[in-house]
C-alpha cells in the first residue's frame, strides 16, 4: 500500500474521530444542562411543598384558629 494513501486514511479517521468526540462532548453539556435546570425546578417545588406541609401542620391551624377566638 502506498504511504500517500495510509496517510490520507489516518487523516480522515483521525477527522472523524475528532467530530464524534465534539459531538458527544457538545451533547453531554446539553443534557447536563437540562438536568441542571430541572433539578432547580425540583427544589423549587421541595421548598414549596415544605412551606404548605409547615403552613398546614394541625397545631399551626389550632394555634391560628385559637388566636382568631380569643381576640
Amino acid at each position: 500500500m502506498d504511504i500517500n494513501v495510509l496517510v490520507t486514511l489516518l487523516t480522515i479517521t483521525v477527522v472523524l474521530l475528532s467530530v464524534v468526540i465534539i459531538a458527544m462532548l457538545a451533547a453531554i453539556v446539553i443534557v447536563l444542562a437540562k438536568v441542571n435546570k430541572i433539578m432547580s425546578q425540583i427544589d423549587a417545588i421541595t421548598d414549596n411543598l415544605a412551606s404548605a406541609t409547615d403552613w398546614l401542620s394541625p397545631v399551626k391551624v389550632l394555634n391560628h384558629v385559637a388566636r382568631l377566638f380569643r381576640k
